[in-house]
């Protein structure tokens, strides 16, 4: 192994972290330039017998990322990115914006839109990331040709799409959700592409990705509607799942009153909020007028609403958006807590239903102290408690309580962010034993000793 490879001690406390908040410890850190350096690194660590923990940028809030013992291996200088006709050839270290960013300058588009643009290719693939646009785009595993993969034992696989695994990892059902990504999915005569996307870092090392591309859209219409009752945008979001829009995002009046000291313009009447945007031909589209439509008869804050076609504007919506995210870590860090929230789905025809029970207790366990936000569209919001730091179960009892609810309406413990470490226990709320028994057993075909990813998606 060369020089850089050896590992660098102590570990810098960023490669023991993530945004949630919770950390480990490690005895090294990897930060391998290339395909071949992660094999060399896990060949060795094969050789002493050593786990091995691939981190990202940080951004995940479930601790899949953060080491219990053993070593690092940070993919962040693995940041190759090329882009062509159709297609991106990315690095697991390329950052998302730094992706969308590229694909735009040649009038395409990678359509998975994670709120955290800052993420890592690779651990949006180990999660099977989504994001507003998977309303009408899915989530990653739809945009994915080819992978380029390190095993645990350090060899190596090149797959492309529709190269289907050699062995029968029996079935396991899928709930009635447009999002999911808990535990493995497996299904006779699946693709390796599937098996490795959403298995977060524990059945191979991601290293480098073939990504599909569409054109760019010729104009983009994106709006920021306000309602003053939370149940008039409830109904619009019922009203619009049908306009061919590929993005709805829901904030809450506490979302509201978060971002206010921010957005000074939010109006003060408002109570909710309904992000959409919209694909056009041209600025002058008639869409745009049915969009005007749509809001009037939503009942709709409609004049003090907010509208956009320009990229510029539209990136001001953007920021608005992620602002949210940033204001609730930010609080939940400055109060020494851990990050507590949802990331449940539930089918799209339970969501009131479903928001309606997390209203109710809410406002009897944590009344003042929560915001909901999120994508709506696909029945998938995310709830943010604020905590005590000093006494986190009824925090923890709570969200137990929502991840029993959800699963009972026929929807999953995890739309995007995987379950890592922190949301383990949840793997059993949404499958049988013998379910998890064969997502272990494909664990023990790929990586018998368990050595990677070690304590992701259970305990041993």
């Amino acid at each position: 192994m060369s020089d850089i490879e050896i590992g660098i001690t102590p570990v810098d406390d960023r490669y023991l972290t993530d945004a949630s908040g919770y950390s480990g410890q490690a005895d090294r850190v990897f930060l391998p330039v290339d395909h071949d350096g992660v094999g060399d690194v896990m060949r060795e660590a094969a050789a002493r017998g050593v786990a091995v923990t691939v981190a990202g940028a940080g951004t995940g809030v479930t601790g899949g990322r953060v080491p219990q013992g053993g070593w690092v291996l940070s993919l962040e200088k693995l940041n190759r990115l090329e882009v062509h006709s159709g297609y991106a050839i990315a690095g697991a270290g390329v950052g998302l914006g730094d992706l969308q960013a590229a694909a735009a300058r040649s009038n395409q588009l990678y359509p998975p839109d994670p709120t955290e643009i800052s993420a890592f290719l690779g651990g949006s693939i180990s999660t099977n990331a989504s994001g507003s646009r998977s309303f009408k785009y899915g989530a990653t595993r739809n945009w994915i040709e080819r992978l380029r993969v390190v095993l645990a034992d350090g060899r190596t696989m090149d797959i492309g799409r529709g190269d289907v695994i050699d062995f029968d990892p029996g079935l396991i059902p899928t709930p009635s959700v447009t999002k999911n990504t808990a535990g493995y999915l497996l299904r006779p005569g699946m693709d390796w592409i599937d098996l490795f996307c959403g298995s977060e870092g524990t059945l191979g090392v991601v290293t480098e990705a073939r990504l599909r591309l569409l054109p760019a859209a010729k104009a983009v219409l994106a709006g920021v509607v306000f309602f003053e009752a939370a149940d008039a945008a409830l109904d619009a979001v019922d009203e619009w799942r049908g306009s061919g829009a590929r993005m709805l995002e829901y904030l809450d009046a506490h979302s509201l009153e978060l971002l206010r000291p921010r957005f000074s313009e939010i109006p003060a009447a408002a109570r909710s909020a309904i992000l959409f945007d919209h694909e056009l031909e041209s600025e002058e589209d008639e869409e745009v007028d049915r969009w005007l439509e749509r809001v009037e008869h939503a009942h709709a804050m409609a004049e003090e609403s907010w509208f956009a076609t320009s990229l510029r504007d539209r990136e001001r919506f953007r920021v608005f958006r992620h602002a949210l995210a940033e204001i609730v870590n930010d609080k939940v860090r400055r109060s020494g807590a851990l990050k507590m929230n949802t990331d449940y789905a539930v089918p799209v025809e339970r969501n009131l239903e479903m928001l309606a029970y997390y209203t109710t207790r809410l406002e009897k366990e944590f009344a003042g102290r929560y915001v909901i936000f999120g994508h709506i569209g696909d029945g998938h919001v995310h709830i943010n408690l604020f905590s005590d730091p000093a006494d986190p179960a009824p925090a923890n009892a709570l969200l137990l309580e929502f991840a029993r609810h959800a699963v009972q309406l026929g929807g999953t413990v995890s739309a995007e962010h995987g379950l890592g470490k922190r949301k383990r226990h949840l793997l059993e709320v949404q499958y049988t034993a013998p379910q998890i028994a064969l997502m272990r057993a494909v664990k023990q075909r790929l990586d018998p000793e368990n050595r990677l990813g070690r304590g992701t998606l259970w305990a041993a």
